[in-house]
């Protein structure tokens, strides 16, 4: 059975998400970047903005010699991770196999098999269209072919709107014309040296067998090979095949550099985190605290933990160091995250002489919280630092 794989793309994600929550942003240039660096780069522009000349990764200050009229906006990665789990979200109810990073707009749905349900992988993609903007107000290109490699080369050239359909067999006809810039896998110094032959479209690089590429490429001249012919067995990972993680959110009403208020978000994503580790059955082994600063800039502290826990108490106390970690500028915090990395079953195993009697204890507090909780609301009791 011939492979149907579906790739979304959101051209310019972070500023699509921000024209969302901002329509007034629509057609002009936005550059999205930490303000106040010395040393900020790009991190995302608008399509108005790159015509300007604006590209990913320049310095600032370049940026808007190009682009003088732009909109500057600091990253908001916490908010283009929430877009990406709705996006998740909508592809989920056509195919199990979803692929996706965390925030850069691209998907890659696996809807081989899926037909008799929702009818050709073609209807399957308008539909995705139609519903992210319906729901979402994102109006992703989206491409069908038989591989990841091909969709993703499709999307490029329908981008900034459209669709694209390759079907099976004419694979390797519609690579052949394309520039070289265009195949994922070469890389800057591939196509400066490719240039020095002067092969700079995909079907004059065919003209090379393996033994050629080898010169250029060495042991990458096999997968070379096959990439510029448009063969990709790579399979769509299952979005639970990423390995399960838990992780809590805490967005500060305003952003802020008060220890007060820290440490009570710390109280809160670790009483939401412990609660969701014991509605599991399990203990965490690996604790991770990511702060994102008003810049959007994120720093992170992580330990693992000798023996794994689920009680609030003891993970308030591995946390504090982590915040005193990650805490090292003077911009104030907006968002705080606490995840979970590596989950374990609970230690059945008790220390025949220790003396754990205040152990003990904390773990008849730690339940009597619980079940208030679950009668009461999540809120209704707590440590004094979270009121």
């Amino acid at each position: 059975m011939e492979r149907s794989i579906i790739h979304l793309n959101v051209a310019d994600f972070a500023v699509a998400v921000e024209q969302t929550r901002n329509p007034g942003l629509r057609g002009a240039p936005v550059i999205i970047a930490p303000p106040g660096t010395p040393r900020a780069v790009v991190y995302d522009m608008s399509e108005e903005a790159f015509q300007d000349g604006v590209q990913k990764g320049m310095p600032l200050g370049r940026a808007f010699r190009l682009s003088p009229r732009a909109t500057l906006l600091p990253p908001c990665p916490n908010l283009y991770e929430r877009a990406m789990k709705a996006l998740i979200s909508k592809s989920l109810a056509y195919s199990p196999r979803i692929e996706s990073g965390k925030r850069d707009g691209h998907l890659f749905i696996d809807a081989t098999g899926t037909s008799r349900m929702f009818g050709p992988a073609v209807d399957v993609g308008w539909r995705l269209n139609k519903e992210m903007k319906t729901a979402l107000g994102l109006d992703p290109v989206w491409s069908v072919a038989t591989s990841k490699l091909v969709a993703k080369v499709a999307t490029r050239l329908a981008k900034p709107f459209g669709e694209y359909i390759v079907g099976p067999g004419e694979e390797a006809a519609f690579l052949a014309p394309l520039p070289l810039e265009i195949i994922p896998g070469l890389g800057a110094e591939d196509l400066l040296r490719l240039r020095e032959f002067n092969l700079s479209r995909v079907f004059e690089l065919r003209s090379l067998d393996v033994s050629q590429l080898e010169t250029a490429f060495g042991k990458r001249a096999g997968s070379i090979f096959d990439t510029i012919r448009g063969v990709d067995a790579a399979p769509v990972a299952r979005a639970a095949e990423e390995g399960e993680r838990l992780e809590t959110d805490h967005e500060f009403p305003e952003d802020t550099n008060d220890g007060s208020r820290l440490k009570q978000g710390v109280h809160f994503v670790v009483a939401s985190l412990c609660q969701k580790l014991r509605r599991k059955g399990v203990h965490c082994a690996t604790l991770t605290l990511v702060l994102t600063y008003s810049d959007g800039i994120r720093r992170y502290a992580r330990v693992r933990l000798k023996p794994a826990t689920s009680s609030d108490f003891t993970l308030f106390r591995q946390c504090l160091p982590l915040l005193y970690k990650a805490w090292n500028r003077r911009i104030r915090i907006r968002h705080m995250r606490l995840v979970c990395d590596r989950t374990v079953p609970p230690d059945t195993q008790l220390d025949l002489f220790a003396d754990d009697t205040g152990k003990r204890k904390e773990e008849r507090l730690v339940n009597a919280m619980e079940r208030i909780r679950e009668r009461f609301g999540p809120s209704s009791v707590g440590p004094g630092l979270a009121l």
